[in-house]
């Protein structure tokens, strides 16, 4: 059991972690595929995202977020041998912002934030990340993303740059994240605490990888229950 009164600073994942992303990624995929007579289960198109995601974020050297889920597009049209039109490419990152937050994550945060100091480190765009800031109504103390850094998770420069901004010791920073590949994995390699949040039947939007967090949980509404009381 981690030691939750020797932290200071809690660090979050945004998508997949508090905003239900691989909802807002099948439904606005399905939704371009239909057109096309084309159809894929949310699992299916959860694979070839997780597939496409890593490629087209790394192909070209840091490009920001928007063009990057253009392309993830593409590559899915691709695979599926489907050509999207422009605005069909864009669907990903047109619905981005309203994506849907878990029903946990708002309380959680706000139960949280009374003890800690909490952070976002996320791969996207700042613009991007206002629409779900506004929904998760929880003013945080440092964001980080990788358009600020011009690099993506799993990628270490998000991580380094929020240890700037936080001003605090690897011990005293706990960092949580739904993503083995995409947080866990980076948290290891700083010699941070981390926690994964495993929902159930959830994880099909990230590579799997070996990563070992410190502690698992199936939704911040536990993590926020194991917070010391004043």
């Amino acid at each position: 059991m981690l030691d939750f009164d020797r932290y200071e600073w809690l660090s979050f994942d945004c998508y997949g972690t508090l905003v239900d992303w691989e909802t807002g990624i099948s439904t606005a995929v399905a939704a371009t595929l239909a057109p096309h007579g084309v159809s894929r289960t949310p699992a299916e198109i959860l694979a070839l995202f997780a597939d496409a995601e890593p490629r087209a974020q790394t192909a070209q050297g840091y490009r920001e977020y928007r063009p990057v889920l253009r392309d993830v597009m593409a590559l899915i049209g691709a695979e599926l041998g489907i050509g999207f039109s422009e605005s069909e490419l864009g669907c990903l990152a047109d619905s981005l912002p309203n994506w849907p937050i878990f029903p946990d994550a708002a309380d959680a945060l706000t139960t949280l934030q009374s003890r800690y100091r909490l952070a976002i480190i996320s791969n996207v765009d700042d613009d991007l990340f206002a629409g779900s800031a506004r929904a998760l109504g929880v003013e945080f103390d440092a964001v980080i993303t990788s358009q600020q850094v011009g690099a993506y998770k799993p990628d270490l420069r998000g991580f380094n740059t929020a240890l700037e901004r936080m001003g605090c010791d690897r011990e005293r920073w706990l960092h949580v994240g739904e993503s083995l590949y995409h947080d866990i994995g980076p948290a290891n390699r700083m010699g941070i605490a981390s926690v994964w949040v495993n929902r159930p039947d959830r994880g099909g939007g990230t590579r799997h990888t070996d990563a070992t967090p410190d502690l698992v949980v199936s939704d911040l509404a536990e993590l926020a229950a194991m917070m010391p009381r004043a």
